[in-house]
């Protein structure tokens, strides 16, 4: 019981994360936005730095995986575009009452539930190993998901979100590592092997979010000074995912 309490305490912190970017609420919405550029630029350095220093060793780190995590890196590329393919042939925009979204808005929202869920998954594991690795664990999800939060509220702002629906849209999508960690917790870390296959193909998700929705978003702004300023803050967001490695080991 203790175990269920403290792995179901740190999955609901883990998910209030998500409303982190409440704190832009005091700043006057056209302010926000004209950090969005940056905001999301950061997003892109997460995100790749999520998938190519974190996401896809840890699928090739599995005994005899082969080369299978690679296709389901590029099924999830492949998935991820058909889905918004799919959106953009039935209404060309993804519609909310009272907003118009964008369609990588759906996208996002889907790719990082998978993401959150597995994350509920590796902390419901770590529970099952003992309380300190338990602790330890939600520790380092917990800092791996700020940026990664901060990243997608602003995505989210971009695609045509309010501020306020951005927050909720993004704790709904947050509160499916509360599923994932209870599904761990009740079926034990050695039946965890589809995480096999969803790990690698959230990674090719977030690859084809970050370099076919965002990055061309960025080079509609030519200006030098503001170029700079994205590349620094894509910069900052890969070295961020870079230093929760070398901190994790």
């Amino acid at each position: 019981m203790t175990v269920w309490l403290c792995a179901v305490g740190s999955l609901v912190f883990v998910s209030l994360l998500s409303l982190i970017g409440v704190l832009t609420l005091a700043l006057n919405e056209n302010r926000v936005r004209g950090l969005l550029l940056y905001l999301v630029s950061f997003a892109v350095g997460a995100l790749y730095g999520d998938a190519f220093i974190h996401i896809i060793p840890e699928s090739f780190r599995a005994p005899g995986s082969g080369a299978a995590p690679s296709f389901w890196i590029l099924g999830g590329v492949f998935f991820f575009f058909v889905v918004e393919k799919s959106i953009r042939w039935s209404e060309g925009t993804v519609r909310a009452p009272g907003a118009r979204l964008e369609p990588y808005v759906a996208i996002m929202l889907s790719v990082d539930a998978v993401h959150n869920f597995i994350d509920g998954l590796v902390i419901g594991a770590s529970y099952l190993a003992g309380l300190p690795i338990g602790l330890a664990t939600t520790l380092a999800v917990a800092f791996h998901e700020i940026p990664h939060e901060l990243g997608d509220f602003a995505v989210l702002v971009h695609g045509g979100c309010s501020l306020r629906r951005a927050l909720l849209f993004n704790f709904l999508s947050a509160l499916t590592a509360v599923l994932g960690g209870v599904i761990s917790l009740a079926l034990g870390a050695g039946h965890a092997g589809y995480v096999d296959v969803v790990l690698p193909a959230t990674a090719g998700g977030f690859i084809y979010i970050a370099g076919s929705a965002l990055i061309p978003e960025l080079h509609k702004e030519i200006r030098w000074k503001v170029s700079a300023g994205q590349f620094l803050c894509m910069a900052a967001g890969a070295g961020l995912m870079a230093l929760l490695a070398l901190w994790a080991r």
